[in-house]
């Protein structure tokens, strides 16, 4: 099993930035392709970003150019860099294996809130 901590949401204006960081309780970034995630009310989760083992990334269309996705294997940490937030990126936000394996549990999330 792997233990997934999700932090740095928060209430922020359009337009404005957040950095959301995600710890494993073992190193897996370096081995594992690894994804954010997002829910938002009355929707399914959905996969917003990608990074494999080796570093190539992925976007969905709708924060392609908006968003970063990185890690850091000394660390065990991956991170979200998202900028030129919107009200529809309000979600809660999860970093998990892409695709996710039934031994990498769901953490609790963090929530993002875009909202004048």
């Amino acid at each position: 099993q792997v233990q997934l901590v999700e932090s740095g949401g928060g209430l922020v204006q359009p337009g404005g930035s957040l950095r959301l960081s995600c710890a494993a309780s073992r190193n897996i970034f370096s081995i594992y392709a690894m994804g954010w995630y997002r829910q938002a009310p009355g929707k399914q989760r959905e996969l917003v970003a990608a990074i494999t083992s080796g570093g190539s990334t992925n976007y969905a269309d709708s924060v392609k150019g908006r968003f970063t996705i990185s890690r850091d294997n000394a660390k065990n940490t991956m991170y979200l860099q998202m900028n030129s937030l919107k009200p529809e990126d309000t979600a809660v936000y999860y970093c998990n294996t892409e695709p996710p394996y039934s031994w990498s549990t769901w953490g609790k999330g963090t929530l993002v809130t875009v909202s004048s």
